[in-house]
């Protein structure tokens, strides 16, 4: 059913897909929240998920938003959405990992020192920067 949701949303407009998780006794709390932002950034979302484990899928839709307007409006809504994430004791991704979509959103969850670390350590298993090269760090080019 699940896969047949994304296939539905697929079919009414262009959208934006967000995977966040909060603990479960979160999610309605986290469903109140995109309701919010949508209303605040005039945008819509369809979102569905895995209620056993917090992660919601949240699908914010272009619709008949201009590009300009779609451009506009959806960095700070995805930007709100993770910091009530994180704020919820979430986290930005639930099952997809964070890659080269999220990689921007990294500081909302972990300081300029854990980023260090983290930074350390992949130049330690990858000293010529092959593996994933500008895929991993919210400033990699």
């Amino acid at each position: 059913m699940r896969r047949g949701i994304g296939e539905a949303v697929k079919s009414v407009s262009v959208y934006k897909e967000e995977d966040t998780v909060v603990p479960r006794a979160r999610l309605p709390e986290l469903v109140g929240v995109v309701r919010e932002l949508c209303r605040k950034h005039k945008l819509e979302a369809i979102t569905y998920g895995h209620a056993g484990d917090g992660n919601l899928h949240v699908n914010i839709l272009k619709r008949e938003l201009s590009d300009e307007e779609w451009n506009d409006r959806l960095p700070g809504a995805i930007t709100e959405l993770f910091e009530r994430v994180v704020a919820m004791g979430g986290a930005l991704s639930g099952e997809h990992g964070i890659g080269w979509v999220q990689k921007r959103y990294m500081p909302i969850v972990l300081g300029p020192s854990e980023l260090a670390i983290m930074r350390r350590v992949k130049q330690a298993f990858d000293p010529q920067g092959i593996l994933n090269p500008n895929k991993v760090f919210p400033d990699d080019e």
